[in-house]
């Protein structure tokens, strides 16, 4: 999910900041250290999300405390829109939660400023299941301060009803290109059966784009280094597509990327192939009445490294000022690792990042949630480790790459003109 955080986010993550370097100063590498946990111990835990999050999460902790007794867990959620604001103001105020709900774009946000534990200091809690460098996505300077929940991949969705109405045949995705992808869609569009590709330009077809061009979007010390050249390579394919037909006219991309998922023209059937998450292939198969298929991305079999790889969906955090260490690191085993909250919680949080838990429910779900993982399954071998994370400040992106590209569709600019501009201002909203 992007997310573009509020100007008071910023200045309340900015006063966490202060407060952190006043209270951890006088405090162990480790935070707080952890009171008597022999008796009853009261630990808070918070995270985002819907209804049917708010209740499966509830069950999850209904079931760890009926098997530990001792420990009470008190649940706190929010819709996304208040959630960050409210994490920040609680751990200004030294009230922050055990066990936090974290997102990509701010682990290192909170990791930077002391704010989150070194997981790897919890010696009981077992990451075994998970891929090694799919862990590795929530360290920040070698501190592990975000536990992956679960993961998905970025890929492309093909709508077979539209394809069936076109007289197209679905594409054989180990070997097809981005030119490929575009003719496709050209002839998909001449048939008036729909239009025949999507146009997407979110950060993660940039980072896919920059990989599978032997090139990065950041370096491991969150500097922004991609190379002008593919930043324009990477506008032209986007105009490309619009241009030729493959896609869509300028104002129907720019509508289409702000528009619910519902309204999107896949989910309506208006539209052969977009790119998506693979998570989000029962959402859009639901809302489309359609038994929609994923695909890997074009441009992979001869890229300079391939693009696709496990994104997390989120991860589990633990304040570096928990008094109770033991009983989060109880919960995490739980949470990661116990199949009794994996038959409760099943893909809610993405598929598990746990392999051993995931195969495990598979047969629990249905078929849309089934391929997903089947998809996640099949390309286990082509992955690559995921881009660094976001640097601190490195949210602004979502808004920065829109406004550059809504000017390239209009014409009121042209990528070579554009690509360092963009380099720059991403560049200058990163705080080191």
């Amino acid at each position: 999910m992007n997310h573009q955080p509020t100007r008071r986010t910023y200045l309340l993550l900015s006063a966490a900041a202060a407060a952190s370097a006043l209270t951890l100063s006088g405090c162990a590498a480790g935070g707080t250290p952890a009171a008597d946990e022999s008796g009853p111990v009261t630990i808070r835990f918070t995270w985002w999300g819907g209804d049917a999050r708010q209740k499966a999460t509830q069950k999850v902790i209904d079931a760890f405390e009926a098997e530990n007794p001792n420990i009470t867990v008190v649940g706190e959620y929010s819709d996304w829109t208040g959630y960050w604001d409210k994490l920040a103001t609680q751990v200004a105020a030294n009230d922050a939660p055990d066990v936090i709900q974290m997102d990509e774009k701010y682990v290192r946000e909170y990791g930077d400023r002391g704010a989150l534990l070194d997981i790897k200091k919890l010696a009981g809690l077992d990451t075994s299941g998970i891929d090694p460098d799919t862990l590795k996505s929530g360290e920040v300077d070698g501190e592990l301060v975000g536990l992956v929940t679960g993961i998905a991949t970025f890929c492309i969705a093909a709508n077979p009803s539209v394809l069936a109405k076109a007289g197209v045949a679905l594409p054989d995705d180990t070997t097809w290109t981005w030119e490929d992808y575009r003719e496709i869609g050209q002839q998909i569009s001449r048939s008036g059966a729909g239009t025949g590709v999507g146009v997407q330009y979110g950060d993660q077809d940039l980072y896919i784009w920059a990989r599978q061009h032997g090139d990065r979007l950041y370096d491991d010390g969150g500097n922004v280094v991609i190379k002008p050249e593919t930043l324009v390579s990477f506008w032209q394919n986007v105009r490309d597509l619009s241009t030729s037909g493959a896609g869509a006219k300028p104002s129907a991309i720019i509508e289409s990327a702000t528009a619910s998922l519902n309204q999107t023209p896949l989910a309506k059937n208006e539209m052969a192939f977009s790119g998506v998450f693979s998570t989000q292939l029962t959402a859009y198969s639901g809302a489309s009445g359609q038994e929609l298929k994923l695909l890997r991305l074009p441009g992979e079999s001869d890229a300079a490294e391939r693009g696709a790889y496990y994104k997390p969906s989120m991860f589990w955090s633990v304040s570096s000022r928990t008094k109770h260490q033991k009983a989060a690191e109880k919960f995490l085993n739980y949470l990661t690792n116990r199949q009794t909250a994996a038959d409760i919680m099943l893909t809610e949080r993405g598929i598990p990042a746990n392999a051993k838990v995931r195969e495990a429910i598979a047969a629990k779900l249905n078929a849309t949630d089934k391929a997903a993982i089947e998809f996640t399954n099949a390309i286990a071998d082509e992955v690559r480790p995921a881009p660094p994370i976001t640097p601190a400040g490195g949210s602004t992106i979502t808004d920065i790459l829109s406004r550059y590209t809504s000017d390239i569709l209009f014409e009121r600019t042209t990528p070579e003109k554009a690509a360092r501009p963009f380099i720059d201002e991403l560049s200058s909203s990163l705080r080191k």
